[in-house]
């Protein structure tokens, strides 16, 4: 665990400083908002790791390379298409910035939520899996990041263009699975972030100086015709 929350440190660090953090560990406390995930030897656990051998054994070269390529995307413009044209994050700045905030709250708290649960990666549970790109480093992987940022994200994208809420929804989905299908996390990760995402959302929503932001973004968006 120390090497793990050691390398976590050293990737912030060159990250450079943060903004201050809107929300409090106790606004967003994994402890007492997520479950706990399955014991490996439980009959979900083994029941997710069937699963992934499933995966393993059907997946094609064209579904790994999709899910590898969309885990690249970490922000907002992982939604550009379900947005539609014009949705370009150098020509919207105040949008840009709300959701750099975003990022960088939901990072924060799953990375409490990694450090509380200590799941293992699906690879380390189980080295027969293959998943996409470099398993080095692997954290750990509950809940799982990728889907806890598309869900807070398409939380707050789905206020901001509720006509598209079904597409941005959609998207969200898709690019949480994705994780499975790339073998990096198991679907209860999923579920995990999904539902996390969806919660750090709501308190941002709660708080003025985020909601100030917001505000500014709508204007932004509207302006440009979303």
């Amino acid at each position: 665990m120390l090497l793990t929350l050691a390398a976590i440190a050293l990737v912030a660090a060159k990250e450079g400083p943060q903004q201050p953090l809107l929300l409090t560990p106790g606004d967003v406390d994994p402890s007492l908002l997520l479950p706990p995930p399955p014991a490996k030897d439980s009959a979900q656990g083994r029941s997710e790791l069937e699963q992934l051998h499933r995966v393993d054994q059907t997946r094609t070269t064209a579904d790994a390379d999709n899910a590898t390529a969309l885990g690249k995307i970490k922000d907002v413009s992982v939604f550009a298409a379900a947005m539609g044209p014009g949705f370009a994050l150098d020509r919207l700045p105040a949008t840009r910035a709300l959701f750099a905030a975003v990022r960088v709250e939901e990072k924060a708290a799953v990375t409490r939520g990694k450090a509380h649960f200590q799941r293992d990666r699906p690879w380390v549970s189980d080295a027969t899996l293959h998943p996409c790109g470099d398993p080095e480093n692997p954290d750990y992987s509950y809940p799982s990041g990728h889907a806890t940022m598309a869900f807070s994200m398409a939380s707050i994208l789905a206020r901001l263009a509720p006509a598209k809420a079904p597409a941005i929804m959609a998207r969200a989905a898709d690019y949480a699975e994705a994780r499975v299908v790339c073998e990096r996390h198991f679907p209860s990760d999923i579920i995990a972030g999904q539902s996390y995402g969806m919660i750090i959302g709501e308190r941002l929503m709660e708080t003025p100086e985020f909601r100030a932001r917001f505000d500014e973004a709508a204007k932004e968006l509207k302006a440009a015709g979303f």
